[in-house]
């Protein structure tokens, strides 16, 4: 039997992350030669060991915790050393922080013990300088030889990159069979009730890199919050700090920040899911969206190459150093490639949104010429058969078949399970696409240029389209198809991609009510959020990627869609399963997790490839924050509506530190839902919140 080659699993690894660096290791702190566990820089793997030995034996491991925003601590024991009494007498505790350029480790060894503690410390190192993508292919690259230098050095290099280890008082082993699997040692006399403190860290050097870390701080404010619902504040707590980890730049404009996409896989500059992660960042600030608006319209395509899926006005799907290779799914991708469909009408979307939040004119308007290429490209290239509707399909037969959100090969099913032939046109960028259109049309109006009517035409063309094409009847009465095929049939699975068209404008009041219905059957919504694919659906599994799965951002974003638009049980009941989702994590959302049902696991069920830290699922904390206060400012238009979600269910909170226009302002909401905000800038008014439409019924739907 051929062994096939398996992606390595990684989630019961416990991950450090200051990017571009990260790190991934066991819970006992041990980095182990083994899968993904290593230390990352960039694209890179920089060093694939680090395992720690006293008197050549490892630690029992104790615990693990956190150590700030960029860093773990964990507690082993050496109970071989000190008394011989039922009680551990030597401990040794192991922090672990993930740097700019590398990383660094302190090793404290403490005694209780009544006598005096003899003992050798070791750290095996190794350094392969993998490729990412040959790591999650779960391939090997072959250990390269350490030299040193200075005392308590060692240095490899390879591809442009060099790797310089420095441990102060250690002494170093890197000849012969040590020369690629050289140690680190220190001897170590403690007198009795005595402790000492070891080091050593690791720098990268790496011209090449296309990222780096910006400078300063983060772009966004930190609120102080206090909720009846305490997961809400872990969750949030533990969600910035992971989203300061992952801002990164390009190389040469360190101060245009964007969010590195997730560890260990996609750190790196992705269109959907940095605009997607800034957009949800709004209530936060608006210079995280300037910045990540800027460094993806460097990158607009401005020509037709059908090799890197480039097109004049698209915004780029993701940014890599080299080629990239995945053989086991057919992959063959260029540095920079443009299979998506979705990241142009996200990237018109996060400019409208960052002005309403209150984006000063003085940093649209140089972004407006890349606006109208973004239009065109709506108009000219994303309806390449001309019926009106956004299609997609890879025509080099290496890109990606799948260029929505739901990315992977057997993404878009019908309900027997069959799969769907390119070219497909998704449904919900159709909503993308009619909120795009009407989105640049008010931006076109307010800044003195042209075309706003064209588009506003064009959105309404196409939700005439939508609706006579997409509405099939299903189980729970009418439902958005997930997509149309090839030949214009549509895929008739029920699927959580109808909740991303709320708030979009492409459907009617009732469209929406019968939306709202569908997406708070059991099918979709019982586990711990909501599920990509309904149970009933013969391609649903719950450890899917894309057809069962629950994905964080995912429920966020259709959450706060569905309270936004007044939907409020329906709201509830996604937000209450994120929250029971955050705590099993321990407030650090994957990306992705199991689509169980609630009835038969008590807890969610790890997905074992996913990222975590992943940017939109740390950002989908501050959209669930911004739908419990229920915030929603219009600068523009001199406005700000209040519909929280908080009240009588989710209980009371108030917030010190949401950003409009650049001015922090205060939200409380008490338990039965009354809302005050308070240092609004002039001349902004509190408008009424929508009535709640707690029990949506069945509407009057195209059929």
């Amino acid at each position: 039997m051929i062994e096939r080659q398996l992606q390595p699993l990684l989630h019961e690894l416990v991950g450090v992350v200051f990017a571009p660096t990260s790190a991934l290791g066991d819970a006992t702190g041990q980095i182990r030669p083994t899968g993904v566990q290593g230390v990352f820089h960039a694209d890179a793997r920089v060093l694939s060991r680090a395992e720690l030995r006293v008197d050549e034996r490892e630690l029992e491991g104790l615990t693990r915790g956190d150590d700030g925003p960029h860093g773990a601590h964990f507690v082993g024991l050496a109970r071989w050393l000190g008394d011989a009494t039922p009680d551990p007498t030597v401990r040794v505790d192991r922090l672990r922080r993930a740097t700019r350029n590398g990383l660094t480790e302190e090793l404290r060894i403490f005694s209780t013990a009544t006598v005096g503690v003899r003992a050798t410390v070791s750290i095996d190192l190794g350094c392969d300088l993998a490729p990412i993508e040959v790591v999650k292919s779960g391939g090997a690259a072959d250990a390269l030889e350490a030299k040193t230098g200075q005392p308590g050095t060692l240095t490899w290099s390879g591809t442009g990159i060099t790797v310089t280890v420095t441990a102060p008082g250690a002494d170093v082993l890197a000849s012969g069979d040590r020369a690629t699997a050289p140690r680190l040692v220190w001897p170590v006399d403690l007198p009795p009730g005595g402790e000492t403190v070891l080091r050593w860290q690791a720098t990268v050097d790496d011209p090449r890199a296309i990222v780096v870390g910006p400078t300063g701080g983060p772009e966004w404010s930190r609120p102080e919050v206090t909720a009846d619902d305490r997961r809400l504040v872990r969750l949030l707590d533990r969600s910035l700090d992971d989203l300061h980890g992952l801002r990164l730049a390009e190389t040469g404009a360190p101060t245009d920040v964007f969010l590195g996409a997730g560890v260990p896989w996609f750190l790196t500059l992705f269109g959907r899911d940095s605009l997607w992660a800034a957009r949800m960042m709004l209530p936060l600030g608006t210079d995280l969206a300037a910045g990540t608006l800027r460094v993806l319209a460097r990158r607009q395509g401005t020509r037709v190459d059908p090799a890197t899926g480039e097109a004049p006005g698209k915004i780029l799907h993701e940014l890599r150093r080299h080629e990239v290779a995945l053989p086991e799914n057919g992959l063959l991708l260029p540095p920079a490639y443009y299979g998506t469909v979705d990241a142009t009408m996200l990237w018109v979307n996060l400019l409208h949104d960052a002005w309403r939040w209150g984006l000063p004119a003085e940093q649209i308007e140089p972004l407006l010429p890349y606006l109208d290429s973004a239009l065109h490209w709506l108009g000219d290239h994303a309806d390449p058969d001309g019926d009106g509707l956004v299609e997609y399909i890879d025509t080099t037969g290496h890109g990606l078949s799948n260029q929505g959100w739901k990315d992977s090969g057997d993404a878009v099913r019908f309900h027997d399970g069959s799969l769907a032939t390119a070219p497909i046109v998704l449904a919900e960028v159709q909503g993308y696409a009619h909120e795009a259109a009407v989105n640049g049309a008010a931006l076109l109006d307010a800044f003195g240029r042209p075309g706003g009517d064209r588009w506003r035409e064009h959105a309404a063309a196409l939700a005439r389209r939508f609706r006579d094409s997409f509405w099939v009847d299903g189980r729970y009465g009418p439902q958005p198809a997930l997509a149309l095929d090839r030949d214009k049939r549509p895929v008739d699975s029920l699927t959580s991609n109808i909740g991303h068209l709320l708030g979009t404008g492409l459907l009617t009041a009732d469209e929406e009510a019968q939306v709202a219905r569908l997406l708070t059957t059991d099918t979709l919504a019982g586990g711990f959020g909501l599920r990509t694919m309904s149970t009933d659906d013969a391609g649903f599994s719950p450890l899917s990627y894309h057809c069962g799965s629950i994905w964080t951002h995912d429920t966020a974003i259709v959450l706060a869609g569905l309270a936004r638009a007044g939907h409020r049980d329906a709201a509830l009941r996604l937000a209450e399963g994120l929250l029971s989702a955050a705590e099993a994590f321990d407030y650090r959302m994957p990306e992705l997790y199991g689509g169980d049902d609630r009835s038969l696991v008590s807890r969610p069920v790890p997905y074992p490839a996913a990222c975590r830290p992943q940017a939109w699922a740390a950002t989908g904390a501050v959209l669930l924050l911004q739908a419990a206060t229920g915030l929603y400012p219009d600068v523009p238009g001199g406005t700000v509506r209040l519909a929280p979600l908080a009240g009588a269910e989710l209980g009371a909170v108030a917030v010190d530190g949401l950003r409009v226009a650049n001015t922090r302002v205060h939200v409380t909401v008490d338990r039965t839902g009354e809302a005050t905000v308070t240092g609004l800038p002039t001349p902004l008014t509190v408008t009424p919140a929508l009535p709640t439409q707690r029990r949506p019924a069945t509407p009057s739907l195209p059929r």
